[in-house]
């Protein structure tokens, strides 16, 4: 049973310092006391409710995120995640498993990490506006030909179901548990084959301000949608400002 999810930021030592700095400001965060081996772990702390983004210093340079599923039994959860088609990489304390698609992803032990998901915070733009934004999605990036088992496999692993959508739907949305801080967002990409990968997206209720705010910190524009933004954080890792309520999720 699934308890908790966390997002990681993933990258080299060169992105390291420009992660942290940019994420900590975007998220209104505190940094923990760094932990691990080679102290390459460290979580990102909100100001209340129980944190659910945490970054990782990797041996690759490529900036990337993965998820973690915080769960009661680790290797049950591993057992039943390959029964399901993921392929186990590594055991450890923890199992970092790949998706049928290929997309990493880890389970751990829950540890008393669930707990109420923090609010929305609320940013002042220079002219005195307000509005609230909050990280609150891992979106799974599906090239056309695996679309179909890795949907399957998502909502099986979760035991979330795909909220109701036209045939053919690019996005579809899982419908997280009670309390979850995270959505699963499976969309199909236009792209006809390669390996999946995943991005974090940040629900906001004004985008142009809260794009104003992230280009502010470093971020740079990519591409604008009619629903989201695409930006690139300042250590190369594409997400996206969205359209959503940054309560509910939906929108």
């Amino acid at each position: 049973m699934i308890v908790w999810t966390t997002a990681f930021l993933d990258g080299g030592a060169a992105a390291w310092p420009a992660t942290l700095d940019f994420w900590t400001r975007a998220t209104a965060t505190r940094l923990s006391a760094p932990r691990g081996p080679d102290d390459e772990f460290v979580t990102l702390l909100p100001d209340d409710g129980v944190a659910f983004l945490r970054a990782q210093r990797t041996a690759t340079a490529a900036p990337h995120v993965h998820l973690d599923l915080h769960v009661d039994d680790v290797r049950r959860a591993a057992d039943d995640a390959v029964a399901l088609g993921a392929r186990q990489v590594l055991s450890a304390r923890h199992v970092l498993l790949s998706s049928p698609g290929g997309l990493p992803f880890c389970v751990v032990a829950a540890d008393g990490s669930a707990g109420p998901r923090p609010a929305p915070r609320r940013w002042t733009a220079p002219d005195g506006r307000t509005h609230t934004s909050l990280l609150d999605q891992l979106a799974v990036d599906v090239p056309a030909d695996r679309w179909e088992p890795e949907l399957r496999f998502w909502q099986a692993l979760t035991g979330w179901a795909a909220r109701h959508h036209d045939p053919g739907a690019a996005l579809v949305p899982l419908v997280r548990g009670d309390g979850m801080p995270l959505r699963i967002l499976l969309q199909r990409l236009d792209q006809a084959t390669g390996a999946v990968r995943a991005h974090l997206d940040v629900a906001c209720d004004d985008r142009p301000a809260e794009t104003a705010r992230h280009v502010g910190l470093g971020a740079r524009v990519e591409r604008v949608r009619e629903r989201w933004t695409v930006l690139v954080d300042p250590a190369g890792r594409r997400y996206c400002l969205t359209d959503r309520d940054p309560v509910t999720g939906e929108g």
